[in-house]
């Protein structure tokens, strides 16, 4: 039985002021600090340095760090899917029985949608005496609320998060309700998303932003929004309607 330890850190959304003085330490402390990387069309590592790879190289060496290829932008194939999550799992085995401990950098929350969850279901299952942990990280919407100042949530308001992956039908239910909706990983359905903003009255207070942090970094009111597609990774924010006044939630 392996006695090796796994270790999600969330990196956050890609301003590596943003990593946590936990998440650094746990970098440090780890033999390998494993990254995800997309597969290129032959399946294989694609080369392009993904965000929580530019992330973590900010605080550990590169000889450190190794790449493993995940089907992060696979969602029609799952038998293709699937095979990758195997070949990226056992790869990480692999790692776990010549090291006492691994780190698996994420983007965001390796508890919020995060490839770490299927990596760590993967390994329990192939190594079932490695020790998981998490280290939590700051997430997209907690940066784009700080940098566009727009308020998560009052009082007794609900939150809702949607992937916009699951459909911009989804969405449109969680706008209809009355608390604050964060889209993820909207831009490539971004007229879809500033359809339903329109149909339910909640455009002209949202915000959206993409590569925050970043030198590449936008953000700018929903009421902009067009035809053509946005950054994938891009986040929206439709804060709650708010006309009771100061504490009007409470």
């Amino acid at each position: 039985m392996s006695s090796s330890r796994l270790i999600g850190v969330g990196v956050g959304p890609g301003d590596p002021e943003l990593v946590t003085v936990k998440g650094v330490n746990a970098l440090r402390a780890a033999d390998v600090v494993v990254v995800p990387v997309m597969a290129g069309s032959d399946g294989k590592d694609g080369g392009e340095p993904g965000r929580a790879e530019a992330t973590v190289l900010h605080y550990v060496p590169e000889e450190k760090v190794v790449r493993v290829v995940f089907a992060l932008n696979e969602r029609t194939d799952r038998a293709r899917r699937e095979a990758a999550w195997d070949a990226a799992g056992e790869r990480v085995a692999e790692l776990l029985r010549g090291h006492s401990t691994v780190a698996f950098a994420t983007i965001g929350d390796p508890n919020v949608y995060s490839t770490f969850t299927y990596l760590a279901q993967t390994i329990g299952e192939s190594l079932p005496g490695t020790v998981v942990e998490t280290v939590p990280g700051i997430t997209a919407m907690q940066d784009l609320a700080a940098r566009s100042g727009a308020v998560l949530t009052e009082g007794t308001e609900p939150l809702t998060l949607v992937p916009v992956t699951a459909g911009a039908t989804v969405l449109k239910e969680a706008l209809s309700g009355p608390g604050t909706v964060v889209a993820y990983k909207f831009g490539r359905q971004a007229r879809e998303v500033a359809e339903a903003l329109r149909e339910t009255g909640r455009i002209e207070d949202a915000v959206w932003g993409s590569a925050l942090g970043l030198a590449e970094e936008s953000i700018q009111s929903a009421a902009g929004l067009g035809d053509a597609p946005l950054p994938y990774l891009s986040t929206l924010i439709a804060p709650a309607r708010r006309d009771g006044g100061r504490g009007g939630k409470l």
